[in-house]
This record gives C-alpha cells, sequence and structure tokens, in this order.
C-alpha cells in the first residue's frame, strides 16, 4: 500500500525540519559533515518514521530493525531523526562534536541510544550487517537489516568482500541503501575512483538491485517494500540523491563535505530551506 497524500507531506515537512536544524547545528558548532547529512536525509527520515520496527522506550528490544548508519559522517542527521523518533531529547543537538557529548563526530553504539553500530573508517560497515543479518537468521527473527552506503564508500575493497559473503549465504534480511550522490570528500567519485555501472556492480555480486529518487519519500517507500518481498539474496536500492541537497550553494560540492558553515553562508542556506528566497 502506497503512501497516502497526507502522510507524504508529514514526511517531507519533518525532512524540511530536519534539514534546517542540521545547518543550524552545524553553523553552531562550527564542526560536522553538511553534504552527506542533507543528502541522507529523507533515507533515514523513511527508514525511521515509516518502514523499520524500532522502539525508543525499548532500544534493545530483540525483534527490532536494525539500521546502521555506515556512512559515519552523516552523524548529524542521524542524530536529528533519532532525536525526533525520542531516544534522546532534541536539545541535546547543540552538544555535537564537543567534549563529553554522547553525540560524537561518528555514531558511537556504546554512547549514544539508537545507533546500533560504530561507524565511521568507511567500508566496515556492510560487513558487520552482514553478520548481523545472518545471526538474527539463526534465531529465527523477521528482523531486517539497513546498511546505509555513502557512494565513495564503494571504493572500499571490504564492501566487495561482505557482498560475496551476504549473496552466499542468502542474507535475504539485508538491505543496503546507497546514497548515490556521486561526490565523495575530494572530488566527484567519477574524478576519484570511477564506479562505473554501479547496479550492474551489484548485481554481478549477486544483489537483487532497486533504483529510486532518493529525496522522493514515494519512491523510497516503494522500493523498500520491492527489496522486502526479496527471497533468497540480499538487495541494494540505489538511491540517487543530491550531496547538500537543499542549499543551491552545497549542491553537489565537494567542498562542503565537511566544511565549517560561516555566518552569512547560514543566513542564505536557512533562509532557501524556509522558502524564504
Amino acid at each position: 500500500m502506497g503512501l497516502t497524500a497526507e502522510r507524504k507531506q508529514e514526511l517531507e515537512e519533518l525532512c524540511k525540519k530536519f534539514r534546517i536544524d542540521v545547518i543550524d547545528t552545524l553553523h553552531s558548532v562550527q564542526t560536522g559533515h553538511p553534504g552527506g547529512s542533507l543528502s541522507v536525509c529523507e533515507i533515514l527520515t523513511v527508514l525511521y518514521f515509516e518502514k523499520a520496527k524500532v522502539d525508543p522506550r525499548n532500544p534493545g528490544w530483540p525483534a527490532r530493525d536494525r539500521i546502521v548508519l555506515t556512512k559515519g559522517h552523516a552523524a548529524p542527521m542521524l542524530y536529528r531523526v533519532l532525536a525526533e523518533k525520542g531516544f534522546f531529547p532534541v536539545d541535546e543537538m547543540k552538544t555535537l562534536r564537543q567534549i563529553d557529548t554522547r553525540l560524537q563526530g561518528h555514531p558511537c553504539s556504546l554512547e549514544t541510544l539508537g545507533v546500533e553500530l560504530t561507524t565511521g573508517p568507511l567500508g566496515l560497515g556492510l560487513s558487520a550487517c552482514v553478520g548481523m543479518a545472518l545471526g538474527l537468521k539463526h534465531l529465527n527473527t523477521d528482523a531486517t537489516v539497513y546498511a546505509v552506503m555513502g557512494d565513495g564508500e564503494i571504493n572500499e575493497g571490504t564492501v566487495w568482500e561482505a557482498c560475496m559473503s551476504a549473496a552466499k549465504y542468502k542474507a535475504d534480511n539485508l538491505i543496503a541503501i546507497l546514497d548515490y550522490n556521486r561526490v565523495q570528500l575530494d572530488g566527484t567519485t567519477d574524478e576519484i575512483m570511477p564506479l562505473g555501472d554501479v547496479k550492474a556492480k551489484f548485481k554481478a555480486f549477486g544483489f537483487e538491485v532497486f533504483e529510486c529518487n532518493g529525496h522522493d519519500v514515494e519512491e523510497l517507500c516503494d522500493a523498500i517494500d520491492s527489496a522486502k518481498a526479496v527471497k533468497g539474496k540480499p538487495s541494494i536500492i540505489i538511491a540517487k540523491t543530491v550531496k547538500g541537497k537543499g542549499v543551491s550553494f552545497m549542491e553537489g560540492k565537494n567542498i562542503w563535505h565537511g566544511r565549517p558553515i560561516n555566518d552569512e553562508e547560514y543566513k542564505l542556506a536557512i533562509a532557501e530551506l524556509r522558502g524564504e528566497q
């Protein structure tokens, strides 16, 4: 069953709020990663507020779905979504990357409620997700593991080793979602390490592959539903996104991977996100 028009609007409004709040936070603390946080917004919002089984009142619930942000530098958006979901107070966002905070620069499962896996070194998350998925199958639970990956991340060889394992062991409770914004720290993915035909690559490694507009909440929901119906193999959703989505001067620019936001840039960004220009 697809989204109602009302529910679609609710999810879109959440995304708008999250983008504004993340830019506000990053400007306030003068550290963090705006570009990849903005591109992954709809993906995380759809997972936590529409598709995944999670309960902030019972974060260790055995039957919960596991959502892992393998591209850990996009932690600001993950934290904002987790806070809205009720894992910790929204006001705690102002402590991002500060001394003694539990909202570290990259997600830490030992410190932060709702974080399933400590991530930061790119390429390692999918391997852990394969292990989670196989463990859940062994326990005969119907939980799904969602691995939210970056496209620069798939430069790493460990990603493809994990893909081979996932296919070999028929991890059909594993759904990877690729935040395919085509830009990484030092340039575009084509400049740094050309990815070629990403869809064909994942198919060759034994995945069922779906594609969608990663900023369209309805398309994301449909793609997740399709992936959940797959049996006997893992799935990946190639979500086509824009780095820095929503702030025109950040969109598609690698300099906004981790650059601080100055006062003038902050004013421009917030006005644009609020629809005031």
